[in-house]
């Protein structure tokens, strides 16, 4: 997923080539106001066309730009100490503690006004640094009559990406949020924003998806799909209806090359709109969190589901539970598998994360939980969820990633030789102090280590050696007879598989399925 704004090494300037519409007189009126445009209808033999609803939406769409410094590290120069130093000296880099370099970057991206006052829709990513060790100086909003003011942030929320900003300015030109629930695929969208740094553009396509999930988690994964030609530096700018409605955001794209593809992503109006009034309150954006980590790939797939013997595609699997975290203190526990959230099913379209953030900080959450194919619940009193910093923190390390055996990093000097676990084509052995500091996981963690995958096994290319399995499908394990136990009592089962509990130097457990052979 690509955030569709653009970072530039200078600053450009674009705007809508319209001209600013101000009321005569009376009251100021949204530009989308009901009764402000006519329906849009082709006439007959001809094509549709957007052009007066285009006129009369167009200048309340802005363009946003900033100013960073960027301070970077200079890279020692390769050359010191040599014959070639002085030579190669201002192409290789600074002296040893030479100062850090400055630079200048900027962002482009849209937005739209939604009060004549000059209040600011945008994306907290084109706002936001757009490099390590940048800071933003100054925000910047030019309107379509080409005029520019000084924004500043009144509000801004990196989860669901949206921002406000406020300008001083009046009798502005401005448009409101519709009602994104009643949009319906296949319904037309106009998209105006900022591309490239152009100017105002239009682009128009249909609703392509509504509710889409894109897998990033968090309370606000729920997107509306369009094929309405986004680009860098739409961010930020408005998703029309044929009534003109805001009935989305225009956030992201999906794209190998950073250019459109026809998949497009928007924030729905649904969403987008409370936060901005608890913005415009001055109030903070809070979320919901139990202290879980979840399996990668989001909600049991066929092999994981075959070997814990549960229907596929329902429930999530909880990786690791953060100590003295609310889902601690309510029992959760690692390879639990979380089919609902206060009666809410997890499904792939409806993930845990989403269902738990959700739930306001101070209320209960009631897991339905699967362990060891036994269902059993959980009350968990959900904190307020932490935010993305320090989450990252919090999650961080030297994680490492599973599914390669590309590596030959165990140890087995000085032990017995391993006792096969002939059933899923693995080596194990206990693992010992000795062993554990050999393979890099942390003093402490209790399993067996792998010591030789067998290449024609399933388990090649998932595991191995250093690895070390802490359980097989639920139950502990510290002997290759604890693993075989385990293997036969799933085999007695009728399980094709079974579910490792494995650890892999300091990174996070992970729950790997593995075919019997």
């Amino acid at each position: 997923m690509r955030y569709a704004y653009a970072i530039t090494s200078a600053l450009l300037l674009g705007g809508a080539t319209a001209t600013l519409a101000l009321q005569p007189s009376g009251a100021q009126v949204a530009q989308n106001e009901p009764g402000a445009i006519q329906a849009v209808s082709p006439k007959p033999g001809a094509p549709m066309s957007f052009a007066d609803m285009v006129a009369r939406l167009q200048p309340a769409v802005v363009n946003i730009s900033t100013k960073q410094t960027i301070v970077q590290k200079q890279q020692a120069n390769p050359f010191a100490g040599t014959p070639f130093g002085e030579l190669f000296g201002g192409m290789g880099g600074g002296a040893p503690g030479a100062p850090p370099v400055k630079r200048e970057g900027a962002s482009l991206g849209s937005g739209f006004l939604i009060s004549p006052d000059g209040y600011v829709v945008t994306n907290n990513h084109v706002i936001s640094p757009g490099a390590q060790g940048a800071t933003v100086d100054s925000i910047t909003v030019t309107l379509s009559d080409k005029k520019e003011y000084v924004a500043k942030v009144i509000g801004k929320d990196q989860e669901s990406d949206l921002a406000l900003l406020k300008i001083d300015a009046a009798n502005l030109p401005f448009v409101k949020f519709g009602d994104s629930n009643g949009a319906r695929v296949g319904d037309w969208v106009v998209a105006i924003g900022e591309p490239f740094g152009l100017g105002g553009t239009v682009t128009a396509g249909i609703v392509s998806a509504i509710n889409r999930v894109t897998g990033q988690g968090g309370a606000y994964d729920r997107f509306i799909q369009t094929d309405a030609s986004i680009n860098q530096g739409n961010s930020g700018g408005p998703m029309f209806d044929l009534n003109g409605n805001v009935i989305g955001v225009n956030s992201q794209i999906f794209s190998q090359s950073g250019g459109n593809i026809g998949i497009g992503f928007a924030i729905p109006a649904a969403v987008a709109k409370p936060i901005i009034a608890t913005f415009m309150k001055g109030g903070t954006i809070e979320r919901g969190y139990i202290g879980v980590q979840l399996q990668p790939g989001g909600t049991i797939n066929e092999d994981t589901a075959a070997a814990l013997g549960i229907p596929k595609n329902q429930g999530e699997l909880i990786n690791d539970v953060t100590a003295g975290g609310p889902a601690a203190k309510a029992g959760v526990r690692a390879g639990d598998v979380v089919t609902k959230v206060n009666g809410q099913a997890v499904t792939v379209d409806q993930s845990l994360s989403y269902l738990v953030s959700n739930v306001k900080p101070g209320q209960t959450a009631r897991l339905d939980i699967l362990r060891n194919g036994k269902p059993t619940t959980a009350n968990v009193v959900v904190v307020p969820r932490p935010s993305p910093d320090k989450l990252a923190e919090t999650l961080g390390g030297d994680a490492q990633g599973f599914g390669g055996n590309d590596s030959d990093d165990g140890d087995d000097s000085g032990t017995a030789a391993p006792t096969a676990a002939a059933a899923l084509g693995i080596g194990v052995q206990p693992l010992t102090p000795a062993i554990a500091q050999a393979v890099g996981v942390e003093p402490g963690t209790q399993g067996v280590v792998i010591a030789v995958v067998a290449q024609t096994s399933d388990a090649y290319g998932k595991l191995k050696r250093g690895d070390v399995i802490m359980s097989v499908n639920g139950t502990p394990v510290r002997t290759a007879a604890d693993v075989q136990t385990a293997v036969t009592t799933a085999k007695s089962a009728g399980r094709p598989q079974v579910l490792l509990q494995v650890k892999r130097a300091r990174g996070p457990a992970q729950f790997l399925p593995v075919k019997i052979k």
